[in-house]
């Protein structure tokens, strides 16, 4: 059996356990960029989208932006 190097020293694994287990956040905010990907990110989508709806309804309510 041939024995693998760990992909990181257990030092450096233990301490990152011990500071994710000791963070009182939602799991999935853990790490410092997860704000981003988690917050940043579905708001901007969900943002984007509405206002694409209000101005097709707009848009079909006022009759503008026909094709012919």
């Amino acid at each position: 059996m041939v024995d693998e190097t760990p992909f990181r020293p257990r030092e450096k694994l233990i301490e990152k356990q011990r500071l994710f287990q000791s963070i009182q956040n939602s799991t999935h905010l853990k790490g410092p960029m997860d704000k981003i990907t988690s917050v940043a990110i579905p708001l901007a989508l969900a943002g984007s989208s509405i206002f694409l709806i209000v101005r097709g309804i707009y848009n079909m309510s006022h009759g503008i932006g026909k094709k012919a």
